[in-house]
């Protein structure tokens, strides 16, 4: 499978995912902006993809990467960080979605496996999102960060370098 056929289109997602139901395939979600990707970002998919047969991301849009990053992000394009994320061996498949919250992209993932960050706990974890992998029969499953390894952290290195 080519990485463009990992990009799906927001109207394959239920087909996407009946297909993988009836093959039997645990589907692990996850959701975020990805917007440099750097060792904690693959670190952090290679785990979630180890919990599951297969890995779904869900990608912020640009527009909500600044509704939730400020103006100044995204750094890269939506189609550059889908491209990028699919061309990883652990991802199987890539979904953009508009909202600033991933609750209607996991209704239609409809998640067997819900992973976040271990920067959440389920008490912080937004109670609708949750309620949905919930009522799905989900679980939720939150992966320890690797230390030092954020794109806020790699963007403030990036700003404090001189020129040239």
């Amino acid at each position: 499978m080519g990485l463009a056929d990992k990009i799906l289109a927001w109207s394959e997602l239920p087909r996407w995912r009946e297909s993988q139901r009836q093959a039997g395939r645990r589907v692990v979600v996850t959701n975020g902006c990805f917007d440099l990707l750097h060792a904690g970002h693959v670190t952090y998919l290679e785990a979630a993809r180890a919990l599951g047969d297969v890995l779904l991301v869900g990608l912020n849009s640009d527009a909500s990467v600044r509704a939730l990053k400020g103006p100044d992000r995204p750094v890269n394009p939506e189609t550059d960080r889908a491209t990028v994320l699919a061309a990883l061996e652990s991802v199987s498949a890539v979904c953009v979605f508009n909202e600033r919250d991933a609750t209607r992209f996991l209704s239609l993932a409809r998640p067997d496996i819900y992973v976040k960050g271990g920067d959440y706990r389920l008490e912080t974890l937004n109670p609708d999102e949750r309620r949905v992998v919930e009522s799905v029969g989900g679980r939720i499953v939150l992966l320890p960060l690797v230390p030092g390894r954020s794109t806020t952290e790699l963007l403030r290195r990036l700003r404090s370098q001189p020129p040239g």
